[in-house]
């Protein structure tokens, strides 16, 4: 329990603590939270599901293998955030470190809650820090990029709370274990109607084509922090909400009404996030719609509904946190160091920041699934699944490799080579060659050995396929 309530405790500690400290606050906070829980997990039998409350009936919590893997997965991005900005000037305000906190402690609340309404409630709760880090902290000269991003993300909620009181209606059951073990195929196409009210706050939270149009623009304003929040664990609440709760519990007609649609516009997203990505300047605006290619393969794989599949959606899943944070903060670098992140205004860092340039290559190789990395691993078994369903879906799923290779190549290559526009480029500092040093060893480590993931969220899978 001390797990989900250490962030929202830290949250209040930094409204009141001294504006000079916030920077070890923040990094010494989040460690804390990331130690504990892998020194809780090693404690943990991946085949027990442990139930707590805190005594309030409609929100009650649960461990599992799969929930560990993302509460660890929370700290750690929250930690690298806290460790890659650290001379970044946002990381110095309470506002911000209180905020993160917050929204660590409502992402905590998503992945270990046990009810259905619970669930919806730390969902939202998510939504109000992100909001205000945006609003205090990004660049949004133009308001409208920012309400877009707020009504998208209402619209969904909405017709996701629409879901959840049909649900709880009609089973008159909110916790996971006694929704999972209620017969929705009596319902008919009620349950097809409910389930779509999940899928289209998933969409758009994912973000699936074509409820993607308020990402790149968001990601692109937003501080770097705010991005690397966004894109490496934010948007992990759509795919574990649909692993964990939509699919076993509307297994059946719903399911299968809703499969292939999903699978297509995952596929779309596949080929138009890449192709749109090779059309751009703006490293921030590149590396986004590079996460909503990569996101489709994820969603596709896990429209399936095979436990094998399901595994490895979970390795890709972690490897999308490495590499959005990698790459988000070596964007962010090079837009703290310049003043900008268009690839025609940038030339010749390599010669100036080699120190740089060797990270951003390693990290740029990773998001390339080269092979002995996670994304290899990953990716390799999400596009096998497809090929085994669907041959030509399989070869549009593949486009993915080709297609990723042309827009990661040359977002590295026309920043770092070629005639030298500026001189003066600081080159890494001891604590962003540490973020991406431990990225880097992450995307090996799980490259070679995905059994560590893959067995131990196992059992917890089990249940989610039928």
């Amino acid at each position: 329990m001390i797990l989900i309530l250490l962030p929202l405790i830290f949250s209040i500690i930094a409204w009141i603590a001294p504006s000079s400290t916030m920077r070890l606050i923040g990094l010494i906070a989040s460690a804390c939270s990331l130690v504990a829980s892998i020194i809780s997990v090693s404690f943990f039998n991946p085949t027990e599901h442990v139930l707590f409350d805190l005594g309030v009936q409609l929100v009650r919590f649960s461990m599992d293998s799969l929930g560990y893997i993302m509460v660890i997965l929370t700290n750690a991005v929250f930690f690298l955030v806290f460790l890659s900005n650290y001379y970044n000037q946002i990381i110095g305000h309470r506002r911000f470190t209180a905020l993160a906190f917050l929204m660590q402690f409502g992402l905590l609340g998503v992945f270990t809650v046990n009810t259905i309404l619970g669930f919806y409630l730390f969902w939202e709760l998510t939504l109000i820090p992100i909001f205000m880090i945006l609003y205090w902290f990004g660049s949004f000269e133009n308001s409208r990029v920012l309400m877009k991003f707020f009504l998208y993300t209402l619209f969904g909620s909405l017709a996701m709370l629409v879901s959840v009181i049909g649900l709880m209606q009609i089973t008159h059951q909110q916790t996971y274990d006694a929704l999972l073990a209620a017969d929705l195929s009596t319902i008919g196409n009620a349950g097809i109607w409910l389930m779509g009210g999940f899928l289209l706050a998933f969409a758009v939270k994912i973000p699936l084509f074509p409820f993607h149009t308020w990402q790149a623009q968001t990601y692109t304003k937003a501080p770097i922090a705010g991005t690397m929040l966004l894109s490496a664990i934010m948007l992990k609440m759509a795919l574990f909400g649909l692993l964990k709760w939509v699919l076993p519990i509307f297994d059946g007609i719903a399911t299968d009404f809703w499969r292939w649609p999903i699978i297509t516009l995952s596929l779309i997203g596949i080929i138009y996030g890449a192709v749109i990505a090779i059309r751009h300047q703006n490293l921030k605006t590149i590396f986004a719609y590079a996460s909503l290619s990569h996101l489709g393969l994820i969603t596709a794989g896990l429209m399936l509904q095979n436990s094998q599949t399901n595994e490895f959606a979970v390795v890709q899943i972690v490897n999308h946190s490495i590499v959005a944070i990698g790459l988000f903060m070596a964007a962010g670098i090079i837009e703290q160091r310049l003043k900008t992140t268009n690839i025609n205004e940038l030339g010749g860092i390599a010669k100036v920041a080699p120190r740089f340039a060797f990270w951003f290559a390693v990290l740029t190789f990773i998001s390339l699934s080269v092979p002995f990395t996670s994304g290899f691993i990953g990716e390799f078994f999400l596009i096998k699944a497809i090929f085994d369903v669907h041959v030509f879906s399989g070869i549009l799923a593949c486009t993915t490799l080709v297609l990723g290779a042309i827009y990661m190549l040359r977002a590295y290559q026309a920043p770092m080579f070629g005639p030298t526009k500026n001189e003066k480029f600081l080159d890494l500092r001891w604590s962003e060659i540490a973020v991406f040093a431990l990225l880097s060893l992450a995307a090996i480590y799980f490259g070679l050995a995905p059994k560590c993931i893959t067995d131990f969220v196992a059992h917890s899978l089990i249940q989610t396929t039928h």
